[in-house]
């Protein structure tokens, strides 16, 4: 029984230091945050980004000059508006689609695109067919 508890003492050591170990690590900051009425975009590159568009549900847009790098730009989902001057009514209508487009000091473009999960039966089912 004791060499028992040596072979298993020094696999339980190593499952408890990798579980610490991701247990302090800091998850995945998302880009592109959502939370009460307000995005917030966060530049976690090392290069700027300028001429922003950020999308709304493909009608709504907003546009920012340059987002720094390592800084984060909030705007309320209010401040959207669409081509005849509509502004977007977060209490009334759902975001469904999110997308930001930029350009880097050397031109290549900066593509981001919110991943939502879907809801109620299409999230529950896997989605419609």
């Amino acid at each position: 029984m004791a060499a028992r508890a040596l072979v298993n003492g020094p696999l339980v050591g190593a499952i408890i230091a990798i579980a610490a170990a991701a247990a302090c690590s800091k998850p995945a900051v998302d880009p592109l945050q959502l939370e009460r009425g307000t995005l917030t975009v966060s530049n976690l590159s090392t290069q700027d980004w300028t001429h922003v568009e950020i999308w709304l549900n493909r009608s709504y847009r907003v546009t920012v000059a340059s987002i720094p790098a390592g800084t984060r730009f909030s705007v309320t989902l209010d401040s959207f508006v669409a081509g005849f001057g509509q502004r977007f009514e977060p209490k009334h209508t759902m975001v469904k689609d999110l997308r930001l487009s930029a350009a880097r000091p050397d031109g290549q473009p900066v593509e981001l695109t919110k991943a939502f999960t879907a809801s109620g039966l299409a999230g529950a089912l896997g989605g419609t067919r």
